[in-house]
């Protein structure tokens, strides 16, 4: 019997259970070692980056019916960037099976435009995911420069 999945906005009670499914599911039993431990302190998923976008609002969970994490995506408002006046920014995605990738970008972009927002950002990784669902991804064609502030 298939498992149904639904779909929600995350909350600061997932954090938890959201950072276990995407260590395990990057490191398996090995996210204990000094390597690991580096690149989780510099992921997108780590404890504090869940944090921030749970409590923003914008971030959604898919579990199954035993109230598992089997996908998420992290998402936070841009107001006024690239002269339009609200911007999706989705930092990061990741679920068991592309049918559950690709229901959370549709969400992504449904409740954008529900919400009147010009646009949805993704990282450019997004075009390599497994994706069952066609969508019209376009590039960004603004180039962008940084000033690092800490070494």
């Amino acid at each position: 019997m298939m498992n149904s999945i639904t779909y929600r906005i995350a909350q600061l009670d997932d954090v938890e259970k959201v950072y276990q499914f995407e260590v395990t599911a990057k490191f398996q039993d090995d996210s204990e070692s000094f390597e690991n431990k580096m690149l989780i302190w510099d992921s997108s998923f780590r404890k504090e980056s869940l944090e921030h976008h749970f409590k923003l609002g914008w971030s959604f969970v898919a579990e199954d019916d035993q109230k598992n994490i089997v996908g998420f995506f992290l998402g936070q408002p841009l107001l006024f960037v690239d002269k339009q006046t609200q911007t999706l920014w989705v930092e990061y995605v990741s679920a068991l099976t592309a049918d559950v990738t690709g229901e959370l970008i549709d969400i992504a972009y449904r409740l954008s435009r529900e919400k009147h927002f010009q646009r949805v950002l993704f990282a450019s990784s997004v075009l390599e995911l497994d994706l069952k669902k066609s969508f019209s991804f376009h590039p960004w064609d603004r180039e962008t420069v940084l000033l690092k502030t800490t070494k």
